[in-house]
């Protein structure tokens, strides 16, 4: 059972024998542009929530938040931010990769990673929550490889299927045809990178403490996205929060 079931009621006919959903994840109120990319996997993700459903040990994020990333516009995606698997600490993981609910405190030292090197390639003052939110907003989708990890157990929903599903957003993403910079921090998001095809790639280790002063600092990955997309003639992020 997931640690927080405090999931919205299930919309009517997004339940039922024709459309199971037993986690109760959503699968079937994603944002229709990824309702769309994703319809291929639509059974894994199914094979997914009955998995989670019947799992004894408490797993994150709550269930409504497992699915997050896919409830942004798929249109209107310009940086693909990807990042490994949910924090697994309760409370913490939200759907969408670094980011936390704005009263956790401290920050996942991880995340003051993250705040460090953007106010030092960008100038933006880090605030003192951990809400990445605001980046969604201005086209950042924050894509967790594996979107659901047993609480205390990092990387213990590796290979359950998400990897699939993980995949089919990130081919769909770069077949569109429109304006997009990924960004791959660490080993698990860089195995993405084959199915980019052309899209421009900024890589950087991971800005874990455990790798962060071995190629993350210094690396200046805000400004590097901002350069790519100024060069496809878009705008570059807002990376204020």
């Amino acid at each position: 059972m997931p640690a927080d079931a405090s999931a919205p009621p299930t919309p009517p006919g997004a339940g039922g024998a024709s459309a199971p959903d037993p986690a109760g994840l959503g699968i079937d109120d994603l944002e229709p542009g990824w309702a769309h990319a994703l319809r291929d996997v639509l059974p894994d993700l199914r094979a997914l929530s009955a998995r989670l459903a019947a799992e004894s040990e408490p797993w994150l994020p709550a269930p409504h938040d497992v699915l997050r990333a896919f409830r942004q516009p798929f249109a209107d995606v310009r940086v693909l931010l990807v990042g490994q698997d949910p924090y697994p600490t309760a409370g913490h993981p939200v759907g969408l990769s670094f980011s936390v609910e704005p009263h956790v405190r401290p920050l996942p030292r991880s995340l003051v990673n993250v705040y460090r090197e953007l106010a030092a390639d960008t100038g933006v003052e880090p605030p003192p929550h951990g809400d990445l939110s605001a980046w969604t907003r201005s086209g950042v989708l924050l894509l967790n490889r594996v979107l659901t990890v047993g609480a205390g157990a990092s990387g213990s929903h590796r290979r359950w299927g998400w990897e699939r599903v993980t995949d089919a957003a990130v081919r769909a993403l770069a077949g569109r045809g429109t304006p997009l910079v990924a960004l791959l921090w660490g080993r698990d998001a860089q195995t993405v990178r084959p199915l980019l095809g052309d899209v421009p790639v900024v890589e950087g280790a991971h800005p874990s403490p455990l790798s962060a002063s071995r190629g993350f600092f210094g690396s200046r990955p805000f400004s590097r996205v901002d350069e790519l997309l100024r060069a496809e003639g878009g705008d570059g992020v807002d990376w204020r929060l």
